[in-house]
This record gives structure tokens, sequence and C-alpha cells, in this order.
């Protein structure tokens, strides 16, 4: 998959993405925060508008996308890259976890790997930016931010099955 990046003077950014069948798809950002999105038969044919979202709608339909409320298919773990080297990734508590049990002040997870816990999904109630005297209960799905390093470190808080 190829993507092409090309900056819009005055109205943002433009992305074109080679899907598997030739098509392409164009994605324009606007500085406003609004999306357009197009189909391309190809990359000399012209355009035809599928939607245009806001930026909130357009941020909900990527989260959706991505996998962060439903994933098809088993994974390890759910990723999110928001740069080179920053990543936002979702884990599961198992009762192999070692913070199972544990706040998270006395998990000391920042400390000891150097992610920050973001959020955690529990019973289908969203905790947001939860304090360090939030306990980790077994069934919760983390929502973490680190460097690829941090996260791996932090895996090994959580057992043998980690995965989101």
């Amino acid at each position: 998959m190829t993507i092409y990046e090309s900056d819009l003077p005055g109205v943002g950014k433009k992305y074109e993405v080679e899907l598997e069948n030739g098509e392409r798809l164009v994605i324009v950002t606007h500085n406003t925060g609004k999306r357009e999105v197009y189909t391309k038969a190809d990359a000399d044919a012209d355009s035809e508008k599928v939607f245009e979202a806001s930026d909130r709608l357009a941020r909900k339909i990527g989260t959706i996308l991505e996998g962060a409320y439903f994933q098809p298919v088993q994974t390890e773990q759910v990723e999110t890259m928001l740069s080179d080297e920053t990543y936002l990734e979702w884990y599961n508590v198992t009762d192999a976890a070692e913070i199972a049990g544990l706040s998270i002040a006395d998990a000391q997870v920042r400390e000891r790997t150097g992610v920050s816990i973001v959020a955690i999904q529990r019973d289908g109630d969203l905790i947001s930016s939860p304090g360090p005297e939030t306990v980790l209960e077994v069934g919760d799905t983390l929502v973490v931010i680190g460097d690829r390093e941090d996260c791996a470190e932090f895996e090994t808080l959580l057992g043998a099955d980690n995965g989101a």
C-alpha cells in the first residue's frame, strides 16, 4: 500500500491511498478540521466525492476503522501510532497480570515501564485520566501511551496473555 501526501496551501493536506484494486481513496483534511473523502478509478481519473465529515465525526470514524471499538480478528494488542516514536495501545488485565488488584500508584507503572495509563475500559464504562488511586482490575482494558520499548516493558507486567 502506498500513501501520497501533499500540501494544499491555504486549505490543508491531501492524502491519496492506493487500494488493492488499483483505485485510490483521497482524503482532504482542511485546516478547519473538516474532512472530505473521494474515490478515483486511478491516478489520472477525476475524483468522486463520497462524503464529508466534521473533525469530531472524522475522528470517531477513524477510531472505528482502526479497531478500537471492535476487532473482528483476535490480535495480541490494539496499536495506534501517534508519531514515529509514540504509541497508543490497548491491553487486557488478566489474572496472570502482576499489576491486577493494585492501584496505579502501588503498581508504579510509569516508574517501572515508562508508559502512562490514560484510560481504562471497565464493564462498558470508560474511566478517562484515571488517578493514582484507581485499582487495576482483572478484565480491565488499559489504554496506555509510550514508546515501543516502554510498551514492551509494560507487557511483562501483564503476564503471558496480554492482548486486547
